[in-house]
């Protein structure tokens, strides 16, 4: 074991060259090792720690995890207060505003101006105290937010210690914490696995985000920071700010340019109006500040806005429209989800006709009915959603919506079950649902079953072809080329496809069934914790919940679906067709980690937590939630969290990604 001295000193020099790297990624856009690399430091960083309490600091990045939940947020009070911008909408009034600009301040030329993109996010202040993160606040009502250190500690690209540049003993940084795009689409696809309502749009996930109580949340969500603002400073323009604040490790949007001629600041803001689109990150202006910090003084600011900054809005990606119609649609578990129909009407240079309105409880919130004139939203890749009713036009006469009684697709009657949201259809052999699933089945991530889209599916329920997922392995050419723009070669290619599918694999045969909370990643974990079919329809609801990433939810859900009758006969003739009901690379008992227990906490580089369950189960390992003395690995990723810290105690060895592949590769 390392001396307290040698483990100091490695302590030091580990923070030194992670914050190094983290400047690298999220700064420099650089990075020059692996996710593996990094991963393994940071492991290392937080052992010595676990194993030398009196290492840690308030600055290390081991500090990103997250702790326990908060009641509360504390009160946070701006010395300086959060000001809000003043809006310039479109460029005649841009144009107002630097003409009202050149007149304030003093001199005969044009004055230097900043621009900087508006990120679409929630505002924070950041106090650091000898270059040490002592605060993060939200913007509250300007002068008063609430606390979020802890949650925005946890925020990659935030520093927990400024590095280089002109540090002052205390200085405060302003910036904007953001959800990116394609995080976003990871993050809702994640929520919809696990049957959680997905995010509206990426804002309020990020904002939402910093605002748990439990930092841990805040630490697993992708959020991002960009800094904008640095106070205490002896620099002379925000061009100089924004430099010193890069040169200190602060990530900046990339986009910002000084202009010292008024047409080409006009045309960058017109720019980007176009080009919002081509970020991975929400836009809905550009910011444009007077650069010399003196004369921002000398201009001052009024009660809500500084006068030497404009927030140019890009027009609103809204339009009004009226609803014709609240359509009700049925899914493939049953669950009946309404939408407005609208009478078509252009935003964002595409022409919406449907607006999601996700349940009744919501229907009911925003009080949508039909006739009414509504405003409706479409940002970046969100669907149109309907923001909300202008009620003085509403017609005399309009009914609230109320949910159907019966399925508009079978009749059946409709359920709402204790402590959820959605109504469903509870007739398995609903053709809307059946439609649907079919859709499922057929998809890439299920059976990948080439030319079986949405109209041929339609008719095959329609005209009693299919009456489960099993009928289509019934299917021949001299049937289908029957059916309507059906030939004798798309049929034979279809024949050919579905015969394909039965090869795919046992977890996707699992979440090609649609069962209700199990997605890919599930259906990976399930697979490769059972192997078989078979297995699986053995297992106790309890024996379910044990496999990593299964929750008692889910688990129910999924005994549910494998109990029913129906199902059973479904699952029995798929298996007489040929379709493969076992997980290839699962290795019977006593493969080669046989009688080994594993622990798998974090998130690792290139495997999700089902990949490297089923990977370890198939060699004759065994997966548990939790770590005790019976432990033999466990196997960290990034934000390991407590489960690391016990390992340290129990002494049990700790394996990054490339020990585990290195293990499954030599054992």
């Amino acid at each position: 074991m390392a001396t307290p001295k040698k483990a100091r000193d490695r302590a030091d020099e580990l923070r030194a060259e992670i914050r190094r790297h983290e400047r690298l990624y999220y700064v420099d856009n650089a990075p020059v090792l692996t996710d593996a690399e990094f991963d393994a430091l940071m492991r290392e960083l937080q052992e010595l720690e676990v194993r030398h309490p009196e290492l840690a600091t308030p600055d290390s990045p081991t500090r990103r995890v997250g702790g326990e939940p908060q009641d509360a947020f504390p009160v946070a009070r701006h010395e300086i207060p959060m000001l809000s911008l003043e809006n310039a909408n479109g460029i005649e009034e841009l144009e107002t505003w630097l003409d009202r600009v050149a007149r304030g301040v003093e001199g005969d030329a044009e004055p230097a101006y900043v621009t900087e993109l508006k990120i679409d996010g929630l505002s924070v202040s950041l106090r650091y105290e000898d270059g040490v993160l002592v605060q993060g606040a939200t913007r509250g009502d300007g002068t008063t937010g609430e606390d979020v250190t802890v949650n925005l500690r946890t925020v990659r690209g935030i520093p927990l210690r400024v590095q280089g540049g002109s540090v002052s003993p205390r200085m405060t940084v302003r910036g904007e914490v953001f959800m990116t795009r394609s995080g976003f689409r990871r993050l809702n696809e994640a929520r919809e696995e696990a049957g959680q309502a997905p995010f509206s749009n990426p804002r309020n996930a990020a904002a939402g985000s910093v605002r748990q109580l439990d930092a841990r949340i805040t630490a697993s969500r992708p959020l991002r920071f960009f800094a904008y603002t640095l106070l205490e400073t002896d620099a002379r323009r925000q061009s100089e700010s924004l430099e010193r604040l890069e040169a200190m490790g602060f990530p900046t949007n990339p986009e910002w340019h000084r202009f010292e001629e008024r047409d080409p600041l006009v045309e960058y803001c017109l720019d980007w109006q176009e080009r919002r689109h081509e970020l991975d990150y929400e836009i809905d202006g550009v910011v444009v500040k007077l650069d010399d910090l003196e004369r921002q003084a000398a201009l001052g600011a009024t009660s809500k806005h500084p006068r030497w900054a404009v927030a140019f809005k890009f027009p609103a990606e809204e339009a009004t429209t009226v609803v014709t119609k609240i359509l009700v649609t049925v899914g493939r578990t049953g669950k009946l989800t309404p939408t407005a129909v609208l009478e078509p009407v252009e935003v964002s240079g595409v022409t919406v006709q449907m607006a999601g309105l996700h349940n009744a409880d919501e229907v009911a919130r925003k009080d949508v009915r039909v006739g009414d004139t509504v405003i409706v939203a479409r940002g970046g890749e969100v669907i149109p959603q309907v923001v909300r009713v202008v009620r003085e036009k509403r017609p005399k006469g309009a009914k609230p919506f109320r949910m159907p009684k019966r399925c508009p697709a079978c009749g059946a009657e409709v359920v709402r079950l204790e402590g959820e949201v959605a109504h469903r259809c509870p007739n398995v052999s609903c053709p809307a649902q059946l439609r649907e699933r079919i859709l499922h089945w057929g998809s890439r991530g299920a059976m990948d079953v080439d030319g079986l889209g949405e109209a041929l599916a339609r008719q095959l329920v329609e005209q009693g072809l299919v009456h489960d997922l099993a009928d289509l392995y019934d299917l021949d050419v001299e049937t289908l080329v029957r059916l309507e723009r059906m030939g004798e070669v798309s049929a034979g290619n279809l024949i050919a496809a579905l015969e394909r599918s039965k090869s795919r694999g046992f977890r996707h045969v699992l979440y090609g069934l649609g069962i209700r909370h199990v997605g890919r990643s599930a259906a990976a974990a399930l697979a490769g914790a059972f192997g078989s079919m078979e297995a699986l329809m053995a297992a106790e609801r309890e024996r379910l919940e044990e496999v990593e990433g299964i929750g008692p939810k889910l688990a129910e859900s999924a005994r549910e679906f494998l109990d029913a009758p129906e199902n059973q006969r479904v699952v029995a003739r798929l298996a007489d067709h040929g379709v493969e009901m076992t997980e290839r690379r699962r290795t019977p008992a006593g493969g080669p980690l046989s009688g080994k227990s594993f622990v798998l906490t974090g998130t690792l580089p290139s495997l999700t937590r089902p990949e490297a369950t089923a990977e370890i189960e198939s060699r004759g390992g065994r997966v548990t939630g939790s770590v005790s003395k019976k432990t033999d690995f466990v196997v960290a990723g990034e934000s390991p969290g407590s489960k690391l810290e016990r390992a340290a105690e129990l002494g049990v060895e700790v394996l990054d990604e490339a020990g585990l592949q290195a293990l499954l590769r030599t054992r």
